[in-house]
Order: structure tokens, then C-alpha cells, then sequence
């Protein structure tokens, strides 16, 4: 999705995505990648089987398998997932949740 598109609204994606616009809404790829580039900005929820940012979320992220917060990566909300990792000069500012992988038995 370029840089120069606006979505107002969710976004539902049932393959890998890559975000370099902007997403005024929740985003959704349950079981796909999503990567949200530097200069994206996404207000709304993130849900998707793995989440690279270097851009900006407003909202809560959660991930099946991991979320990896780049340089450039903001978040501004709760995190959810079996992994993470923040590069230097990326941001959270909200909750941690370490979850079992959906695959290990409770």
C-alpha cells in the first residue's frame, strides 16, 4: 500500500502486506506478515501472524508469532505476543505481554 494512500477504515488483508501509507482504522492480517514502513502511520489496532514497524502505531499490536519494533518504529499502545524485540531508537509507550505461542499447549 503506498505512501501516498489514505485508507479511512479497517483493513483487511489475507496476504503478506506491506504498509507505507497511512491506515485511519484497524489493520488485520491474521495470518500473514505485515510490515509497516518507516513514515507509515497506522491509527487503529494491528492484529497479524508477525509485525515489523518502522513507522508509527497508534494502538494496540498483537502478533501470533513476533513484532519487531525498528529504528524508526512507535508504539503508542499495548503489545501482544510470544516475541519482541525494539531496536535502538524505537519507542513503546504502553503494555508488554509476553504470550504462549498458539502452538504450545497451556
Amino acid at each position: 500500500i503506498g505512501a501516498s494512500i489514505v485508507i479511512k477504515g479497517d483493513l483487511v488483508s489475507s496476504e503478506d502486506t506491506t504498509l507505507a501509507g497511512r491506515v485511519e482504522g484497524n489493520v488485520e492480517c491474521r495470518d500473514h506478515a505485515l510490515v509497516i514502513a518507516a513514515g507509515a502511520r497506522v491509527a487503529g489496532n494491528v492484529h497479524a501472524r508477525s509485525v515489523s514497524l518502522n513507522g508509527e502505531v497508534t494502538g494496540n499490536v498483537t502478533a501470533e508469532q513476533s513484532i519487531d519494533i525498528g529504528q524508526s518504529g512507535s508504539v503508542t499502545g499495548d503489545i501482544v505476543s510470544p516475541r519482541m524485540s525494539i531496536a535502538e531508537g524505537g519507542s513503546l509507550n504502553g503494555r508488554v505481554t509476553i504470550s504462549r505461542p498458539a502452538s504450545q499447549p497451556t
